[in-house]
């Protein structure tokens, strides 16, 4: 029996590690300590931090592992790097990954490499975090350099704004710097992809729904597919090869951020691993494969088939809470009835669990995912969704529709 080695316990690890399981692969679990629900579903657990290489590097020659790999979070993705080098695996290049979970580094890269990208500066105090806010011209993107997920971002109108945004991006960072970006008009929108023989083999642009956090926008949900010409779909293709060849990533995912506008394409970063938020599922639903099982196939060196055989358009929001409470009630039987009417619905807490008001990506508390091109009727969804949840005694479309009228 071959032996996989997720990294990461999560929600967003959580299909990954059942899909291995489905393809009958001894799956180990690394993760540190905590109320992870993929500790549940592993064949073998180790409680370690995903950044610490050494200590996985040993447990992955003790298991003698097939793989190595994880989903929807950049933490873990340059121990991958690491352990792929060492144990010669299939995988991301570690320099690549080196690269891909810097900010800095990966704008230093693009620039090399042609990437269109916007203007930054890596500074390392509030006073240089301000000279370069002023030599880009404002509104700028003071960002943290290693989180993903909107974390340690905000965007900036004025110079007022800045010691606190410097601060923001260096609290929770490993790194003695940030980077500060231009700040690009036009329509965001995510693009993912697959790199095999430093080729996009591949690629997935998609829309992206956003909701306007204290900081930056947060990514909610995603709508497949995204609808362009030919020539718009033609450069997103071009800019996110020349940032693969940039970045050295091989043998991996590949998720990014990507502005449109007219049919000019920058790339704002990019991950060696693919999207949270319901990405894979929907690529799944769409091209009509199981995009984790093919993640999983590649890791272990075995052949993958990204063949699209279905055309079904599909999106997906998160269920988030306005506020930070504990989940109370929860209606079983009418969540119940709304999967039986062919709702996707994923509840990743049960009562008594609590939950953090909507910060980044990271606060969900389950997801929808229905066959559509309408977001009304997705939103319709959410709204049933939401009616059968209550935190602290109050239902949760109540407590967004007061949100929302503020």
């Amino acid at each position: 029996m071959k032996k996989i080695m997720i990294l990461g316990a999560g929600i967003y690890q959580v299909p990954l590690i059942r899909t291995a399981r489905r393809m009958g692969l001894y799956t180990i679990v690394v993760s540190i300590p905590g109320d992870y629900p993929g500790f549940a579903l592993a064949d073998k657990i180790y409680e370690l931090n995903t950044r610490d290489k050494e200590a996985i590097l040993a447990a992955a020659e003790k298991e003698q592992i097939d793989g190595i790999c994880t989903s929807g979070t950049d933490v873990a993705v340059s121990t991958i790097g690491y352990i792929c080098e060492k144990m010669h695996l299939s995988g991301i290049p570690y320099e690549a990954a080196k690269i891909l979970t810097d900010k800095a580094k990966m704008k230093d890269a693009f620039r090399q490499g042609g990437v269109s990208a916007a203007d930054g500066m890596r500074v390392r105090s509030a006073e240089e975090a301000q000279k370069a806010a002023e030599q880009l011209g404002y509104p700028v993107v003071v960002k943290r350099v290693d989180s993903s997920g909107s974390r340690g971002i905000t965007v900036v109108e004025h110079s007022g704004q800045i010691e606190e945004a410097y601060e923001n991006a260096r609290n929770g960072s490993a790194r003695d710097y940030v980077l500060v970006e231009k700040f690009l008009r036009g329509t965001e929108i995510g693009v993912d992809g697959f790199v095999q023989n430093h080729k996009l083999v591949f690629l997935a642009p998609h829309t992206k729904f956003v909701y306007r956090g204290a900081h930056t926008t947060v990514p909610v949900g995603h709508a497949f597919p995204y609808g362009c010409s030919g020539a718009l779909r033609e450069e997103i293709a071009r800019q996110m090869q020349l940032a693969v060849t940039a970045s050295g990533a091989d043998q991996c995912s590949v998720n990014a951020d990507v502005f449109v506008d007219g049919e000019k394409v920058w790339i704002i970063e990019m991950g060696g691993r693919t999207g949270a938020t319901c990405i894979p599922e929907l690529i799944s639903t769409y091209y009509g494969f199981d995009f984790y099982e093919q993640m999983i196939k590649s890791a272990l060196g075995e052949e993958t088939d990204f063949q699209q055989t279905e055309s079904c358009p599909c999106m997906a929001k998160l269920l988030l809470s306005p506020v930070s409470g504990t989940i109370t009630q929860i209606d079983r039987d009418q969540v119940e009835r709304l999967r039986q009417e062919g709702l996707e619905l994923v509840l990743d807490y049960p009562e008594g669990h609590e939950v953090s008001a909507m910060a980044d990506g990271t606060d969900r508390i389950g997801h929808v995912i229905i066959k559509t091109d309408r977001e009304a009727e997705l939103d319709e969804q959410m709204k049933r969704v939401y009616r059968c949840i209550w935190i602290d005694g109050k239902n949760l479309e109540t407590i967004w529709e007061e949100k929302t009228a503020k």
